[in-house]
């Protein structure tokens, strides 16, 4: 039985099925006005109980390039992507007490489809760029990058060099 992703628009929660427990998607509303648009990232009250984001970095991604995959042992990710370019995000179960250990699940995001969404510790995940164009991407993960005053080891382990990985992102 496939978990539920929880996609809130608006504080009204919209459901859709995702084989990937724990994975929170939430549609991002551009609001357009005659000065620009505007895209409210996350709110606190809107993001579950436990995932509280201390940090921000916004990314570049060129068009036909990857990142990822990889995953954290103890770090949630919070991506959201905005556009202007389009992604296909790639995302595997890896977390062997998991309902859906096993499970993989993709999906297209960004220009088209701009959502953000919660990664939980122990799912793989990636994503390539699909469009033409640049794309910008915004991260706001749980953890800070190799801990305070970056004086740890970054909580990730990455695939995408091995040469023998079930995790790929084509």
């Amino acid at each position: 039985m496939p978990s539920i992703a929880i996609l809130k628009n608006g504080g009204t929660a919209i459901t859709t099925e995702c084989n990937i427990e724990g994975v929170v998607i939430s549609r991002l509303e551009r609001h357009v006005d005659s000065r620009g648009w505007l895209i409210e990232l996350f709110r606190s009250d809107e993001n579950p109980d436990n995932f509280e984001s201390v940090m921000g970095y916004i990314s570049m991604t060129a068009p036909g390039m990857s990142r990822g995959p990889h995953e954290h042992r103890e770090q949630s990710d919070y991506f959201c992507f905005l556009g202007p370019s389009n992604f296909r995000i790639y995302l595997w179960d890896n977390r062997p007490d998991s309902i859906t250990f096993g499970n993989n699940y993709d999906f297209v995001a960004g220009e088209e489809n701009r959502v953000s969404f919660i990664i939980p510790p122990g799912v793989v995940h990636g994503y390539k760029n699909i469009g033409a164009v640049e794309g910008l991407v915004f991260n706001a993960p749980d953890r800070l990058y190799g801990g305070p005053g970056k004086k740890d080891k970054p909580d990730e382990i990455r695939y995408e060099d091995r040469d023998n990985t079930k995790f790929i992102i084509d």
